[in-house]
């Protein structure tokens, strides 16, 4: 891949880190990366991942955009409520960057859709906000040795990890969804704005060093940072051999859907 002069302009603070160059701007041109879930925390990571140049993203959402989402999902306007919000954040991106394909999936993942969906990408970004939906995309990225980023957000608190085949799996540290009703939902409890973009940031650049081969992933690792008294801490932890999914005698075989209490971190005690 030759770039062209306006890339090398448009690119120029990636091709001057040293760990990037012009070497590793391609290899972010030449990436797919699928993002599910365009809200709090897909946006930021769209938006940043569009700016980057990435060759082709997928945007995966059924929902179309209310006023209330306004308040974190930065890729969306308060002229695009009532959009489908595929469609809202496909026009930001090819107005941030005509180098990127957009390929647009109008609806939710579910067991019987979701093998399709994300067997033509590189990485994929877990932006969704149910228990039902982070255990399947755990799943099909693991039965389709698929790298994922894994990112979950409730009032001032944010969680992510990723996974790599071979390495472990969200089902390693999260065996199951919690009991229905156990984990209060992000309408119920509250989510500061900015956690999101931080946590949507953070996976973009996840799946920015995945592309480049670059730096260390957040693999085996869980990074947790508390955003009201801005602290971070990182919990590390191993493949587990009795996970049901990854473990040496998986009882999970087969993609199935879980019902969908919503949203991901544990409340603080």
């Amino acid at each position: 891949m030759n770039l062209s002069e306006e890339q090398i302009e448009r690119y120029s603070r990636h091709i001057i880190l040293s760990e990037v160059g012009v070497e590793g701007q391609e290899r972010i041109l030449a990436g797919k990366a699928l993002i599910i879930g365009l809200g709090g925390l897909g946006s930021p990571a769209a938006l940043y991942l569009a700016a980057a140049g990435v060759r082709t993203i997928g945007l995966v959402d059924g929902d179309n955009v209310e006023l209330s989402n306004l308040q974190r999902q930065v890729i969306h306007f308060s002229p695009d409520v009532g959009k489908p919000k595929v469609i809202s954040a496909q026009e930001k991106i090819k107005a941030i960057n005509p180098d990127v394909k957009v390929s647009t999936y109008q609806e939710r993942v579910y067991a019987d859709n979701i093998r399709d969906i994300i067997k033509e990408y590189d990485f994929i970004i877990d932006g969704t906000d149910n228990f039902a939906a982070k255990f399947l995309i755990n799943d099909a990225c693991v039965l389709a040795a698929k790298p994922f980023s894994h990112g979950g957000i409730l009032r001032f608190d944010g969680q992510a990890m990723t996974y790599k085949p071979g390495e472990a799996c969200y089902r390693c540290v999260f065996t199951a969804p919690p009991p229905k009703g156990a984990v209060p939902t992000c309408s119920q409890a509250g989510i500061l704005g900015a956690v999101a973009g931080m946590l949507g940031t953070i996976q973009a650049a996840e799946c920015l060093r995945f592309l480049i081969g670059k730096g260390d992933l957040l693999v085996n690792r869980m990074l947790i940072f508390d955003a009201l008294r801005m602290k971070f801490r990182e919990v590390a932890f191993k493949r587990n051999p009795s996970c049901p999914i990854c473990g040496k005698n998986p009882s999970i075989k087969e993609l199935r859907d879980e019902e969908e209490p919503a949203c991901d971190l544990k409340k603080k005690a």
